[in-house]
């Protein structure tokens, strides 16, 4: 891929198995939160299997829309699109009722000096979201942060294990979850809680920030060692299809790839394909934040773009110097501060 389009065609371009769920979810998509790194591809891909199955669906979008580039793009792809500030009542309660909610709204790069507006957003907006849609499903985008970490070789948490957040983030995003539940059980609606971690593209993501200090000759901190990640376009896609795993209580999911991926080897791989000897700094901590998505595999399958795939498109975009965007995962973070 060289251009930005050839990665927003591959980003979009769905399964079969998307355009045969798609079938089997009755009534209209919209989408809280839309205008975020995710949200666009997610619409657009929603929109495109929508078409190829030949059915009668809407996709809307819902955001402030600073970028009206974003809203343009997406309207020209076929979603519908909503400028308004879901904090606001008022405005939240004008949005059509819509049967299938896909909650993407939220906030973590900041959290560290303005902890109420992350508290506001990840939990007091959830709460009127679900008494305004209390007759739709909704699947709330989670984090896999509000699990501890846990050791390496213990391939990471799965559902069951018990969460436990760092920092107010983390907290935030079990806030979220609970708001959520609270309402979900009051008015009878079926959920399901979609924690994520961590998604990528060329443009952003661990796999970018591990290739570019890589190819900068910049060190890389091994404390934190081992990271999962997925591919945007299939994380999209199975929060889509969560739509028919909605459940009550909530059900919980896990995303992410199936690999718990040594740090240290993805910089060698990404050195031997730069000609660069990796620089580290510190040692491998035996504990990380690592999620177990063989539930998520079982019930939708295994994601379609491999991790060497991936290491392959990254380390020919940033030869090329592609485009990127400016939200660093922070995944070395150990203290929870965002």
């Amino acid at each position: 891929m060289q251009t930005i389009q050839e990665l927003e065609d591959k980003l979009i371009n769905p399964s079969k198995r998307l355009i045969n769920d798609l079938q089997h979810i009755d009534g209209d998509i919209m989408i809280l939160g839309v205008g975020g790194k995710m949200g666009p591809t997610l619409a657009k891909m929603a929109k495109r299997a929508i078409d190829a199955g030949g059915l009668d669906k809407r996709v809307i979008g819902v955001s402030r829309f600073t970028s009206q580039n974003v809203r343009m793009d997406l309207e020209s792809s076929g979603v519908e699109t909503i400028s308004l500030d879901l904090l606001d009542k008022e405005q939240l309660l004008t949005l059509p009722e819509t049967k299938n909610i896909i909650f993407m709204a939220g906030y973590k790069f900041g959290t560290n000096g303005n902890e109420s507006f992350a508290w506001a957003m990840n939990t007091f907006l959830p709460g009127r979201v679900a008494e305004k849609f209390r007759n739709s499903r909704i699947v709330s985008f989670s984090s896999g942060n509000v699990y501890p970490f846990t050791e390496v070789s213990k391939g990471g948490a799965d559902e069951s294990t018990p969460p436990a957040p760092i920092g107010e983030y983390a907290q935030s995003c079990l806030g979220r979850e609970r708001i959520f539940e609270y309402f979900a059980r009051l008015y009878g609606i079926k959920m399901l809680h979609f924690r994520l971690n961590y998604a990528i593209d060329l443009r952003y993501g661990v796999l970018l920030e591990i290739a570019r200090h890589v190819f900068e000759e910049k060190p890389i901190d091994l404390t934190t060692g081992h990271v999962n990640v997925i591919w945007q376009g299939d994380a999209n896609e199975m929060a889509i299809r969560s739509l028919n795993l909605v459940d009550l209580p909530p059900s919980v999911l896990n995303v992410t790839g199936p690999e718990t991926i040594s740090v240290r080897w993805l910089a060698e791989q990404f050195g031997q394909r730069f000609g660069k000897a990796p620089i580290f700094i510190n040692d491998e901590n035996e504990k990380a934040l690592l999620s177990n998505a063989s539930k998520a595999h079982k019930l939708l399958g295994y994601p379609k773009v491999t991790l060497s795939q991936m290491i392959e498109w990254v380390s020919n975009w940033v030869e090329i110097g592609g485009s990127t965007i400016d939200k660093p995962t922070n995944f070395q973070e150990r203290e929870g501060a965002f």
